[in-house]
């Protein structure tokens, strides 16, 4: 395609508007509930034991089949699919308004996960197909930045629809979304060549299910001891199976994961950096969603709003990454990204009070989301120029795949950390008023076992902070802290590896070519 046919990007801003909206409503969905979650478990009797796999039902369905979404969109046509999803996604939402208990409200989070994995593993697909590869970090930009505005948004819109007219209501906010992408993408995309395959790699997909499921158990077991069997078998099951993963993609004709693609460590550093980006997202929300709650006595739709200041600052500079990763690599953008993270978490460990200012929160959660979009910006861009003609789905579903780990594991690795480092401080607290291990352990069991049962809807007791004869709150808060010193390692490890591994001058991939 010449210069003079190449369209603008304001040409194709249906198609990436539509497309950013189907990616949206996969993050939009999950994110409404888990806000409300404790509305919903009280109006349908949800055992606590329960609440946490409601609200993450969805999304550990997402993680283990999205490599098989993009090799379906592959063999049976990308906007196919996507349309398919953004019509399952409006039915079970709307199904779920009218849950008459739980269980059915679960199984239609089951199921939603399928419609969420089929809108997340295409659309970056198809906007590497409808989009020029020259055009493609601008679009990429726009697209981002759609979805920060709409996320920053969402929440406080869902909160004052729970509160205003009942929590059956926020199930109408995703169906909205979707209808609109639905139109738009029927309307403007275009389905890309399908190529024959053979089939789903379902063995992979299995094995994957069940690494990530059974690691994810493992971690939140390791919070009550890492030597009982409940920890450390379906740790060792989760080793094991993903052992047999790689050996089994490395033998199939039709591996649902392209293990050769990781020889370039461009992609692989950008696969990493999706798992991190999502890791830090997910396991922040937690904390903040504990700390705000419990310590700082915040109410859910104030801890909501805490999204919003900046989303459109955040819109724009993501915008601006595009534009600069068009013009340069998404290598330093990638870093820059990376680095706001670790400024986020830096700026918990070291500012955490139990009176701290309310604006230390709002900018430390715009740093999260800041460096979180404009590094996903780069990740995007790095890997669908590794996609070669006819896998743009299989290839593009590699973001996806590991972002919903990331995000599958954040809570869980966040809680084991705070719980391990509270405990730490507990013990010295107890210690230096001369109480013993057993007394102060009475003193915090009950809390500390319901943050285990439903993570980011139970909180510690405020009376057992008052009254337990420790100091709590400011044991909790220390524990915050190595917490989040602790996981800002891991996006600054990134930044290096990026700095050292991807490459410093633009450079037109092969696979970049027309298809």
């Amino acid at each position: 395609m010449s210069t003079a046919e190449t369209p603008s990007t304001i040409a194709v801003l249906p198609i990436i508007s539509g497309l950013s909206l189907a990616f949206t409503v996969t993050a939009v969905d999950p994110l409404i509930l888990s806000l409300n979650m404790p509305q919903i478990s009280r109006a349908l009797d949800v055992p606590p034991d329960v609440v946490g796999f409601l609200g993450g039902a969805a999304t550990l369905v997402v993680a283990a089949a999205v490599l098989a979404v993009g090799s379906l969109g592959d063999a049976f046509g990308l906007k196919r699919l996507l349309m398919l999803g953004l019509v399952g996604d409006i039915v079970v939402n709307l199904l779920s308004a009218l849950s008459p208990g739980y269980m059915f409200l679960l199984v239609m989070r089951l199921l939603d996960g399928l419609a969420l994995a089929a809108m997340l593993g295409v659309s970056l697909a198809l906007l590497k197909a409808s989009v020029p590869a020259e055009r493609r970090p601008a679009a990429i930009g726009i697209f981002m930045a759609i979805e920060m505005v709409l996320c920053g948004v969402t929440p406080a819109a869902g909160g004052w629809l729970a509160e205003t007219l009942g929590w059956r209501w926020l199930f109408l906010v995703a169906p909205l979304l979707s209808l609109i992408a639905l139109g738009l993408t029927a309307r403007y995309v275009t389905e890309p060549p399908v190529q024959q395959r053979r089939g789903v790699d379902v063995v992979g997909v299995s094995l994957v299910g069940l690494a990530l499921l059974t690691l994810v158990h493992g971690i939140a077991e390791a919070e009550n001891g890492i030597t009982r069997i409940e920890a450390w078998l379906p740790l060792v099951i989760s080793a094991i199976t993903g052992v047999l993963f790689v050996f089994h993609e490395r033998r199939t004709p039709e591996p649902v994961l392209e293990l050769s693609l990781f020889r370039s460590g461009a992609f692989t550093v950008a696969a990493l950096s999706s798992l991190t980006l999502n890791f830090a997202v997910a396991g922040f929300s937690f904390v903040l969603g504990q700390f705000g709650s419990v310590i700082l006595s915040l109410p859910p739709r104030t801890i909501g709003l805490l999204f919003l200041p900046g989303t459109l600052l955040i819109a724009g500079a993501v915008i601006l990454a595009g534009h600069l990763i068009e013009k340069y690599t998404p290598r330093p953008i990638l870093i820059t990204g990376l680095l706001l993270l670790v400024a986020s978490g830096l700026l918990m460990a070291a500012t955490a009070e139990p009176t701290m200012a309310l604006w230390i929160l709002v900018l430390a959660t715009w740093l999260t989301n800041l460096g979180s979009l404009v590094a996903s910006a780069s990740v995007a861009e790095t890997i669908l120029s590794h996609a070669p003609p006819g896998k743009s789905g299989a290839v593009a579903s590699v973001q996806p795949a590991f972002g919903m780990t990331g995000y599958a594991l954040g809570p869980a690795v966040y809680l084991l950390l705070l719980n391990l480092f509270f405990q730490r401080q507990w013990l010295n607290d107890a210690d230096a008023r001369g109480m013993s291990a057993t007394q102060a352990e009475q003193a915090v069991d009950a809390t500390r076992s319901a943050m285990a049962r439903s993570p980011g809807t139970a909180g510690y007791d405020p009376n057992l902070l008052r009254q337990s004869g420790l100091d709590l709150g400011l044991d909790f808060t220390n524990g915050l802290r190595l917490t989040m010193l602790v996981t800002s390692l891991l996006p600054l490890a990134l930044a290096v590896a990026a700095y050292v591994l991807m490459p410093r001058r633009s450079r037109t991939a092969p696979q970049d070519r027309p298809e």
